[in-house]
């Protein structure tokens, strides 16, 4: 298992998984490789590769298994002390955690009055992936936008809460297992698929 859009993920969607999956097939062994690099999977350098947005066109199969949007959110001890943001505009007068990669957008997407923005917003710390942002907001030390997947337990518990959902654009990002497929594919790839369907498909209803 090699791939996709953040370590992070494969820490809290795909590894919680693993125990289950070896209980029903003891005889498989499996062989974890956790990274953002894109790996080969035609060239058999990996099995399965869980991989995040759109797919180019290949000769590699694919299996969907849910996918991710996004939530504005911050912890309730900095909304207690800096106030609650009642629109996008408002995050100019809050400290906002970002990413420090370039993305195609320029700043965060909302959707407002049906018409779909960026909006350019700044802070004091910015961060190269979405584990430390959700650390930073849980310290209360601003706002972020971060993948759903990091924060199902912190929302949950209330450790974070979610604003502006009502400008949310509702921009989702597909997951997909992708091996090689065909009439002679190992039966441990099969079983392997079928059951992150079975599982994260569920979770994703």
């Amino acid at each position: 298992m090699k791939g996709g859009k953040t370590e992070a993920h494969s820490r809290l969607a795909i590894v919680p998984l693993l125990k289950e999956f070896l209980q029903r097939y003891p005889d498989i062994t499996l062989e974890i490789d956790v990274t953002d690099q894109i790996s080969d999977v035609s060239a058999g350098h990996v099995d399965v590769a869980i991989r995040f947005g759109h797919l180019p066109d290949s000769g590699l199969h694919a299996r969907r298994l849910g996918d991710t949007g996004r939530v504005v959110l911050a912890s309730p001890e900095y909304l207690a002390k800096a106030g609650v943001p009642q629109t996008p505009a408002d995050l100019k007068h809050h400290n906002c955690l970002d990413f420090n990669f370039r993305r195609l957008e320029p700043g965060w997407p909302f959707r407002e009055n049906g018409q779909d923005f960026i909006l350019t917003v700044s802070g004091n710390i910015i961060a190269n992936n979405g584990e430390t942002l959700v650390e930073l907001a849980l310290q209360g030390m601003g706002i972020t936008r971060v993948g759903s997947f990091h924060v199902q337990q912190a929302l949950a518990t209330g450790q974070l809460v979610p604003l502006l959902e009502e400008y949310n654009p509702q921009d989702r990002e597909a997951i997909h297992a992708v091996f090689i497929g065909g009439k002679n594919v190992p039966a441990r790839i099969r079983v392997f698929v079928d059951y992150l369907v079975e599982k994260m498909l569920k979770e994703n209803q």
